[in-house]
């Protein structure tokens, strides 16, 4: 089980997009992320004459970020915090934030 999964607000806590929060779009292969509006990178892309809708020009987008750069977003307490595991009495494996014990996934 993974500490981090898609769909979970995250806050950045190094590199160039320090101290910003997002939703994870998608886990990579090799401990990498994409992070809504986080990590933002310019891309020049061709016009493709076979897809008239296909955008050209210099678009931006979000560029991978590595898992050990963010830390999972904790509402209640409205800072990040680390993430250990524990199982529940029928055995389910579930995450919880170790500063209250809280589960993350209610």
């Amino acid at each position: 089980m993974k500490r981090i999964k898609k769909g979970d607000e995250v806050i950045v806590i190094a590199g160039r997009s320090k101290g910003t929060r997002g939703t994870v779009l998608e886990v990579l292969k090799g401990d990498k992320l994409l992070v809504d509006n986080v990590n933002m990178v310019k891309k020049h892309v061709k016009a493709d004459p076979s897809n008239p809708e296909k955008p050209s020009g210099i678009i931006s987008k979000e560029a991978p970020i590595h898992l050990s750069n963010v830390m999972l977003f904790n509402a209640a307490t409205g800072k990040a915090d680390k993430v250990s595991f524990k199982y529940l009495e029928n055995g389910k494996k579930i995450r919880v934030f170790r500063s209250s014990g809280e589960a993350v996934d209610a």
